[in-house]
């Protein structure tokens, strides 16, 4: 019997020490090297401070400022405790959910008569969502305007500027980082 277990608990020690320990270095390193800006977290800075993540949504309720998906994690935008939350198209909390966020938003900008983009009363499966659609983005810019003091003309042209594409060209959607987004708004406010 000892015959057999001494070698299993080799190849067990080795393995594990391959897979778990050197496996991980070396892929983290490479992604260090190779990516380091987002190996590092893909944070973003304002005048030297980081302010956040490119790949991790904020909560921003200031009317002055780009609102993204609502967050599915308690409290908000939570990332140690990323999930979506589970509710399917039939749920009468989803659905609840769903009209308390619609009222929500005309409450913010009861001038505002088109239609709400899906993306705006919906949560992400990550709950963490940092990009909204353009039409998300183009929806919030009559409110942000009248409060941040500025014409229409000038904010949606700030958010047509910050669009990003497809990635390679045909991967995923078009799409609007909220929190670059707002940096952006707040460069150009001042």
């Amino acid at each position: 019997m000892f015959r057999q277990l001494l070698p299993a608990l080799r190849m067990l020690f080795a393995l594990t020490l391959l897979t778990g320990g050197v496996y991980p270095l070396v892929v983290t390193g490479i992604a260090k090297l190779a990516f380091p800006r987002q190996a590092g977290g893909s944070l973003v800075e304002r005048d030297g401070v980081v302010v956040g993540s490119a790949l991790i949504g904020q909560a921003f309720d200031d009317p002055a400022l780009f609102w993204g998906r609502p967050s599915a994690t308690t409290p908000p935008c939570n990332a140690a405790a990323s999930s979506g939350s589970n509710l399917g198209p039939t749920s009468p909390d989803l659905e609840q959910q769903v009209r308390q966020r619609i009222a929500a938003l005309h409450a913010s900008d009861p001038a505002q008569s088109a239609p709400i983009p899906v993306d705006l009363v919906t949560t992400s499966a990550s709950g963490l969502d940092p990009d909204v659609t353009p039409a998300a983005a183009l929806w919030q810019v009559p409110r942000v305007a009248r409060a941040r003091g500025l014409s229409e003309a000038q904010v949606k042209a700030l958010v047509e500027q910050q669009i990003e594409g497809r990635d390679l060209g045909l991967l995923g959607e078009p799409r609007v980082n909220v929190l670059r987004l707002n940096l952006a708004l707040v460069r150009l406010s001042r």
